[in-house]
């Protein structure tokens, strides 16, 4: 009771070949295979993308950091200058 039969998918399976012919069939399963491992080459050739991107996003941000450590590095320098010109005066 709930369960589908094999009685049940073999009248399903049936009915399938006959609204649709063998030949039909045949090729519906071929473009679905083709699609399937279209999609799954799809995948795989996007990962090592992936990595990538997420190699350049981590370049990148270092960069920034390494820039703002040494902007803050000519500042601290800006300032002792100032600071030791106005000892001088």
């Amino acid at each position: 009771m709930g369960g589908i039969s094999i009685w049940q998918l073999l009248i399903i399976a049936v009915i399938v070949v006959l609204l649709f012919g063998t030949k039909k069939l045949g090729s519906i399963g071929s473009d679905l295979g083709a699609s399937i491992k279209g999609f799954k080459k799809a995948m795989s050739d996007d990962e090592p993308k992936q990595d990538k991107i997420s190699q350049d996003a981590d370049f990148t941000a270092k960069t920034i950091a390494d820039k703002q450590a040494d902007t803050n590095q000519e500042q601290a320098k800006t300032e002792d200058a100032k600071r030791h010109d106005k000892e001088q005066v």
